[in-house]
């Protein structure tokens, strides 16, 4: 496994990256209300992407056919906009972003509740949110992967969440997905140790009910097994020498 280590001009342009995306991200959260279509939301998303002169990481990547993931309710992730799929009053929906600037990646992903939401939905985006958090408080030189993985575990199967297991997060650079993968649940091994300079994207992603997931027929599209839930937090970050600096938002 070889885990780059980027240099001072190569974090310079994922810091700008980073805020790039941070912009859309609110920007495109602003407009989310019931009525929209999926395809709407990502047709906003990669306007908003290209008005900053970048260009939307996953158009196309792999075969992927948009510029936003829009997950909804136990949609995971990869949900793929559709003009017949309309979001309603207390959806819960997921937008998985990323941006190239002059040739670097940055990626993040957020959940919105739309309008009135229930008190479980909002709590399992939160605890997601905050089990991200929960995980970087460990990305410092020295420590090792893993010590950011299982502190995400611990935190979300706390409040007796499921924790995806058939999805990772990645490092990024100047190709969105490079080593290491980077689980939100405890493995054996340590993993690699952290360093100064390296660029991880660190996304939870928590099922209400059972950790367990299926694709649909579309092959992209990853939902729980059991119709529960799911919310996905992520975010682009920095291993720096006084820890973690996260890139992709704009008041880190």
């Amino acid at each position: 496994m070889a885990v780059s280590i980027k240099s001072p001009r190569e974090i310079e342009l994922m810091r700008e990256a980073g805020k790039i995306l941070a912009k859309t991200h609110e920007e495109l959260g602003k407009q989310l209300r019931p009525g929209m279509t999926t395809w709407e939301i990502d047709h906003l998303g990669e306007e908003i992407i290209r008005s900053y002169g970048c260009k939307p990481s996953f158009k196309n990547y792999n075969g992927y056919p948009a510029s936003i993931c829009v997950s909804v309710n136990d949609e995971v992730v990869h949900g793929i906009p559709d003009k017949k799929h309309y979001i309603k009053e207390g959806d819960i929906v997921s937008l998985d972003a990323g941006v190239i600037y002059k040739g670097y990646h940055s990626d993040a992903a957020r959940t919105h509740g739309i309008g009135e939401i229930s008190k479980a939905a909002e709590q399992l985006i939160e605890v997601t949110k905050q089990s991200f958090y929960e995980g970087i408080k460990f990305a410092k030189p020295g420590n090792h992967l893993n010590d950011i993985s299982t502190a995400i575990q611990k935190y979300a199967e706390s409040f007796g969440y499921g924790v995806v297991r058939d999805l990772v997060g990645h490092g990024i650079g100047s190709h969105l997905h490079e080593d290491p993968e980077v689980p939100n649940f405890s493995r054996r091994r340590k993993g690699i140790r952290l360093q100064p300079g390296m660029t991880l994207a660190v996304e939870p992603m928590i099922n209400a009910g059972r950790y367990e997931v299926v694709w649909l027929d579309n092959e992209w599209t990853v939902v729980t097994r059991d119709g529960s839930l799911s919310a996905h937090y992520e975010n682009t970050i920095l291993i720096t020498g006084d820890g973690p600096e996260i890139l992709s938002l704009t008041h880190a």
